[in-house]
Order: structure tokens, then sequence, then C-alpha cells
């Protein structure tokens, strides 16, 4: 029975090793492309760009020139224009003619004829005839191309003028790497991309944690102590929970504008999948930042950060291979028996847990909050009934943290353990007891009887 607890337990520990690998390998690949993802639909590329609102009214604005079309509301506002500027340009000419005709006698001669000849008041009379002429000649096919076609160039011109010198080194890296023809399709790619690894990332983490918890349950089967093959079992099974932990994601940080639909001069516009934030970091990603950070209060807390998660925890797993082997005696050294003993009951790494959950709900509640105010935003006097806005949470708890979880899960048990084997070698629990002498009597074997000698108070421990 024991042989096949044995081959059992060495068949999930290296099943837990292939997971390991393959939940780390493709979280860092994943990781990777979650930027792709997040460079193609950042809000600086779509909703704060000025080239995508220029490509978006540039459509709008030549499909409305082209279906332009003088209607008779329309045409009597024109005439009344025409009119107006027929009768100020003839009060101009006659002005000038005037201003010409001053200072001369030849000037006044010519300006006394021009005034018998011209009455000005029957040409006003006839503008509003003039006006309405030239209206229709406006309204013929010919003149409305030419002149659609002298307001589309004068337009592109304006447009041509009107950019946003924007680096798209990037966008087009991805489009290349992801074998894209277009950003769009690049889009679809990478978030098809992401979703198939997350599956991924996923199921191997809950089997990943399902078999170590298998693991510690055959071991910890009965009250006996551990042996030197479980205990290495479970000692490499913490190992490879934590080492996954940390170099893993433990949570994703992300506010979207999902979308914002809108309708302007008769034309639907939508901008869709608008990122405003995202960061997918793991506890070594976090601690990097933090430390080449220039402010020292935030080398201090990434310090901590790594101290608290890493170095304290791989700490109490070097100590508790001390205590196993008992080497150099460590199961009566005071530090080892409080790191490994003690601890449990206020570890960092539980709080460092705790923390962590307390700013995933943090963070999403404080996101969620922001959101719900983009969505209900008014501007001026107008509110959004007439203006769709999606904004999206999508905060979410990663792998990593799970594995942290049950890393710290499982050393707690882990440690019961261990107690187990402190018992089993008649060792006091009690740090206390280590400073009570305890008299033990020597026992010497004779032929035909035993005899109990007390040991001196020099050789008592």
């Amino acid at each position: 029975m024991k042989k096949i607890k044995l081959i059992i337990s060495i068949c999930i520990v290296i099943a837990c090793a292939v997971l390991c690998s393959k939940i780390i390998s493709t979280s860092v690949d994943n990781q990777r492309i979650k930027l792709d993802y997040v460079e193609l639909n950042h809000i600086k590329y779509g909703l704060f760009s000025i080239n995508k609102w220029k490509e978006k009214l540039t459509t709008i604005v030549f499909d409305k020139l082209d279906n332009f079309d003088l209607t008779k509301a329309d045409q009597k506002v024109l005439k009344r224009q025409v009119a107006a500027q027929l009768n100020g340009l003839i009060d101009k000419v006659t002005n000038k003619i005037k201003e010409k005709n001053k200072g001369s006698i030849g000037g006044a001669v010519k300006q006394t004829f021009f005034d018998i000849m011209i009455d000005i008041k029957d040409i006003k009379e006839g503008i509003p005839e003039y006006a309405d002429s030239i209206v229709k000649e406006l309204k013929k096919p010919r003149n409305e191309r030419e002149i659609k076609g002298a307001l589309k160039k004068q337009l592109h011109r304006y447009f041509e003028e009107t950019f946003d010198e924007q680096d798209l080194s990037s966008i087009k890296s991805i489009i290349i790497k992801t074998g894209a023809t277009d950003v769009e399709s690049a889009r679809l790619i990478v978030n098809e991309q992401i979703e198939t690894n997350r599956q991924i990332i996923f199921f191997f983490t809950w089997v990943f944690l399902a078999l170590a918890l298998v693991l510690f349950v055959i071991s910890g089967m009965g009250q006996r102590a551990l042996s030197v093959s479980q205990y290495s079992l479970l000692l490499i099974t913490l190992m490879m929970l934590l080492f996954t932990s940390v170099t893993t994601p433990m949570i994703d940080l992300e506010a979207r504008i999902s979308e914002m639909s809108f309708v302007l001069m008769g034309h639907p516009l939508s901008f869709l999948n608008q990122v405003l934030y995202f960061k997918s970091k793991s506890i070594i990603d976090v601690f990097w930042v933090m430390l080449i950070d220039p402010d020292f209060q935030m080398k201090s807390v990434g310090i901590l950060m790594v101290s608290f998660s890493i170095f304290f925890p791989v700490l109490k797993l070097f100590s508790s291979a001390l205590f196993y082997y008992n080497f150099k005696n460590a199961r009566q050294n005071r530090v080892v028996r409080f790191l490994l003993l003690k601890t449990g009951k206020w570890s960092m790494a539980d709080v460092f847990v705790v923390s962590m959950f307390m700013t995933y709900i943090g963070f999403n509640g404080v996101i969620a909050s922001q959101l719900g105010n983009i969505s209900s935003v008014e501007v001026g006097d107008y509110s959004t009934q007439d203006m769709v806005i999606l904004a999206t949470n999508g905060t979410t708890l990663q792998p990593g943290f799970y594995t942290f979880l049950a890393y710290v899960l499982l050393s707690m048990i882990f440690s019961g353990y261990l107690k187990r084997t402190n018992k089993s070698l008649n060792i006091d629990v009690d740090e206390e007891s280590l400073t009570k002498s305890t008299k033990v009597s020597r026992i010497t074997i004779q032929p035909g009887h035993i005899v109990h000698r007390p040991l001196s108070r020099e050789t008592e421990h």
C-alpha cells in the first residue's frame, strides 16, 4: 500500500511540474498578447484621435454634399440672400463710379450723363427677378456638379491641413506579427488568442490545484509522521505553487468604454472597445517597477512586498527542511521552530492574500463607479439620452492569486503535518519548555536486568 501511495504521489508531482511550466509559459505569452490588445484598442487611437475623427467626419460631410438638394424653403432663403448681395453690389458699384468721377470737369460730365441715362431705382426693382434667375441657374444639374466639385476640392484641402502626427509603428508591428491585413483583423486575431490562452491557463490552474490538494490528502491520511519521500514531494509541490504565483499575474486592472454611439448630422457614429487603463503584472513585475522608481517610499514598499510574498515563504520552506532533517540539531533551534511552528497564526503571506483580494474589490469598486459616472455624463443642457455609452470594468483575479492562496492554505496544512513529526519525536511544541530542564534516566542494560540511573544536572537538556 505504501508503494502504491508513493507511486501515485510521484506521478502527481510530475504532473504538477508539467502544469506549472505550462501555466507560467502560457501566462507570460498571454500577458504579452494582452499588451498588444491594449495598444490596438487604446483610446488615443480612437476617441481621442484627431485622425480618426477626421476620417469619420470626411465621410459624413462628403455624403451630405453628394445628397445636397435645395428645397423650396431653401430656395426662398437663397433667393433673399442673393437679392441682398445684388443690392449691396449695385450700391458699391454706384459709389465707386461717383468716387471715380469726383475732382474733374470730365468726371462731372460723365456723372451727369450716368445719372440721366441710368436709373438705379429701376435696376434695383429688378433684383428679385435677377435673384430668381440665378437660383434657377444654380439648380441645373451641370452647375450643381460643378459647384459640388469645387466645394469638395476645398474641403479636401481643409481636411488635409487637419491632422495629428501619431506614431503608429507599434500598431504596424502588431499587424505584421499577427499576419493580419489591417487593424480590425488584427484585433480579431488578438482577441481570439487571449481567450484561447485564458481558457488553457485556468484549466491548467484548476487541475494543478486539485492535484496538489489530492497529494496533501494522500500524505495526511492517518496520524503518522511524514516519511522522507512524502515530505520531499510536499515541499516540492509547495515550491512550485509559490514559484507559479510570483511569476504569473495576480490581477488584471482594466477600464474601457465598450461602446460609445451617437448620431451626428443624421449619421450614426460609434467607437468600440476604447481602453482607458490596463495593468497586468506579477509580483516580480511590480517589485521591479517599484525598485527602479526614484521615490524612496516606493522602493521601501517594493522591498516589503517582495519580502513578505517571496522571501518570508521561502525562508519558511527552508526552515522546514532544516527541521525535518534536523540539520545541525535544527529541531532545537529557536528561530527554526518559531518560523515553522509559530508564524502560521500571523503569517504575512496570509495578509498579502487578503490585501490582494481587497485591492481587487477596491479597484473594482472605484473603476465601476467612475465608469458609471461616464455613462451618465451630461454635456451642457443636453443629456446622453441620445448617446449610448457602455463602460466596462474588466478587473479580474488571475491564476497567480489562486495559486498563492493555495500555497498559503497548504503551507498551513504542511506545518500541521510537521507537528505530527514533532510529536512523534517527543519534542515539546511549546517554546517555553525549551527553557525548562527535563530529567531523563539513563538506561543501562546488564545481563538479566535493567538499571535506571538518574542523569547528573550537567547532562540535563
